[in-house]
């Protein structure tokens, strides 16, 4: 299996709506996107995935590492890594698939060392806090794992004005809260809230209730305001866009598409996120990815 097909076939097992963005783009383009997201599924699974927290820790400092090696072209692969554990009696051997993957491609399209150290630290951030004070707390680990995500996105599909940096940052912020609101109840189920604490002792929602899934009307409410929020960030987003970048920008547009056809599914849903996560058909997926790409 070459790095490339590694790489692919881990963006299409996750069943992303990512994924089907990807589709249009040109195959040079298309072949770094893959790489990225393999990447972030890469040590987004270290802490999903690892129950121990100091292997978690210690297989995210590997992945540090390996930046370093992605950066001076020769990253290295210890055997006996799965789903991105390193094993103990693990000996050295070339090329990681992923790493080797984006070796030609953060030279090719200008990615920043220190925005792919930045996307491990969100997801170390996992490890450190299962809760956030307040939305600003939040906001710094929507940035890592999402908005460096999209500045880097923005440096494989292309722009001409740096007013894109802008969206493809508040683009991200869009993307995660609708992640973090989708997956109110599977975060839950691994001891994690992302709703910022101080909002829910604002609406009257505690911790036990998230955690024992107690759907309350202040829970509703609660939830109301989580969604007005990211239905702003994506509107200022695309506000954002200048009109030269759109065509170049048209995968991350068929992401903005996807994303808000979830939020308004759980809408539609009830909002029951405590007991149930609602997505999108692959066939939802991609007629919305279709449709946006011919109309933009």
């Amino acid at each position: 299996m070459t790095p490339d097909q590694y790489c692919q076939d881990k963006a299409a097992a996750s069943g992303s709506s990512f994924y089907y963005s990807f589709l249009f783009l040109p195959p040079d383009k298309r072949r770094a996107i893959v790489a990225l997201y393999a990447f972030c599924r890469e040590v987004d699974d270290v802490v999903d995935e690892c129950s121990d927290e100091q292997v978690a820790r210690t297989t995210l400092n590997w992945w540090r590492g390996q930046v370093a090696e992605i950066y001076a072209g020769h990253p290295q692969h210890p055997q006996g890594v799965r789903r991105g554990v390193p094993d103990s009696s693990a000996v050295t051997l070339p090329l990681h698939p992923v790493a080797i993957a984006l070796v030609p491609v953060v030279k090719q399209f200008n990615m920043a060392q220190e925005h792919l150290l930045e996307i491990i630290d969100g997801m170390e951030m996992d490890l450190d806090q299962p809760r956030y004070a307040d939305f600003k707390s939040l906001q710094l680990y929507c940035y890592r794992v999402a908005s460096v995500v999209g500045l880097l996105s923005v440096e494989i599909f292309g722009y001409t004005n740096r007013q894109t940096l802008k969206y493809a940052h508040d683009l991200g912020i869009a993307f995660q809260l609708t992640n973090i609101i989708r997956d109110v109840g599977e975060d839950a189920r691994r001891n994690r809230i992302y709703l910022p604490m101080d909002e829910m002792q604002q609406f009257g929602v505690t911790a036990a209730d998230i955690l024992n899934a107690r759907e309350t009307e202040n829970f509703h409410q609660l939830m109301t305001f989580q969604i007005a929020r990211a239905e702003r960030f994506y509107d200022q987003a695309l506000a954002l866009l200048p009109d030269q970048d759109r065509k170049t920008q048209r995968t991350g547009l068929i992401m903005a598409a996807i994303y808000r056809a979830t939020l308004a599914e759980v809408i539609a849903s009830g909002c029951h996120v405590l007991k149930e996560r609602v997505s999108l058909t692959p066939i939802r997926k991609l007629w919305l990815a279709f449709k946006t790409w011919l109309k933009n």
